[in-house]
């Protein structure tokens, strides 16, 4: 038997040096190497040898199978490596276009604003989404009847122990930082909040913030509203108009709001809610109000993307429509 092994290997050199096409190799797989070919045929014999001759005879047919199919290997690889050289291509034919990605324009929107922010000395805060009752509401003012804590307009989370949300504002990152940092502090806090509102053309129920945290000594109303003018001149052009309303929120006093009208647009839009922090927010920071005063800042980083892009639906940010999302 091992004679026959011998003359099978010596066969399998001649077939294999022959081929020259995937068609013969093939042929040449379906004589030796399936379960019905001439190499198996061997193992199927292996069986029947007396015990003292199946060592021998193993180790001859092992060296043969995987020679084949060693050989085998390495000309198919050959041979379709072949198959598809250059001489096989239309070079007339047009090339693929591959779309290239680009970063969401809320994205593109938020890390232009920290820049602009950074360029005037503020640093970048971040907080957890799902705050506690105090920081979101407690700390920054809002007496226990305010209708921002009602169901109508607060993601409220289940907890043994805590009143959890998810949190409305980035505000509570603002508490946070003046739990832990000393005056003077000065930080953006951008992040995604949530509120439970009725979807429109200029609202959702998530979307981003950027709020912005000043503390100092002798800190004024005025530094509060060249801030907001200069930002709003980098991030949409020195030809817009301004408009400064009053307003009232629980953690700033005075409170206002500033609006403005571009070239391209005849009507007014809020663009950021700001004010004086209140005394009662300064405490619960942990910051004495008579030595220091400060001024926040909020706004809609989805309402400033669609000043700036012209959008008249807000939903269309999130609408995954590769005709909107590409044009930016």
């Amino acid at each position: 038997m091992i004679e026959n092994i011998k003359q099978v290997h010596e066969e399998v050199k001649v077939r294999i040096s022959e081929v020259t096409n995937l068609e013969q190799l093939e042929e040449f797989r379906l004589e030796f190497l399936v379960k019905k070919g001439k190499i198996q045929e061997f193992f199927g014999q292996l069986k029947e040898l007396p015990n003292e001759q199946k060592r021998e005879v193993g180790k001859e047919l092992n060296i043969l199978s995987k020679f084949t199919e060693n050989e085998y290997n390495q000309l198919k690889q050959n041979l379709e490596e072949k198959a598809y050289t250059v001489s096989d291509l239309d070079l007339t034919l047009p090339g693929i276009k591959y779309n290239l990605g680009s970063e969401h324009p809320v994205r593109q929107t938020i890390n232009q604003m920290i820049e602009i922010f950074k360029k005037m000395g503020f640093s970048v805060a971040e907080g957890p989404e799902a705050e506690d009752e105090y920081h979101n509401f407690d700390a920054l003012n809002f007496p226990p009847n305010h209708p921002a804590r009602d169901m109508q307009d607060t993601f409220f989370l289940e907890n043994k122990f805590d009143k959890v949300v998810l949190r409305t504002h980035t505000s509570p990152v603002q508490i946070r930082l003046m739990e832990n940092v000393k005056p003077p502090i000065r930080a953006i806090m951008p992040g995604r909040v949530y509120r439970n509102e009725t979807l429109d053309s200029t609202h959702l129920a998530e979307f981003h913030q950027i709020e912005g945290l000043y503390i100092d000594k002798n800190v004024t109303m005025a530094e509060l509203k060249a801030t907001m003018m200069h930002f709003a001149r980098v991030m949409y052009g020195d030809d817009i108009e301004f408009r400064f309303r009053a307003s009232f929120f629980p953690f700033t006093e005075p409170s206002a709001e500033l609006d403005i009208r571009t070239k391209h647009s005849n009507k007014w839009m809020e663009i950021v809610g700001c004010g004086m922090v209140h005394p009662n927010v300064l405490r619960a920071g942990g910051i004495d109000p008579e030595e220091y005063t400060g001024y926040a800042f909020g706004f809609g980083v989805e309402r400033i993307t669609m000043a700036k892009t012209q959008l008249d639906d807000i939903r269309k940010l999130y609408e995954n429509d590769i005709r909107v999302l590409s044009q930016f």
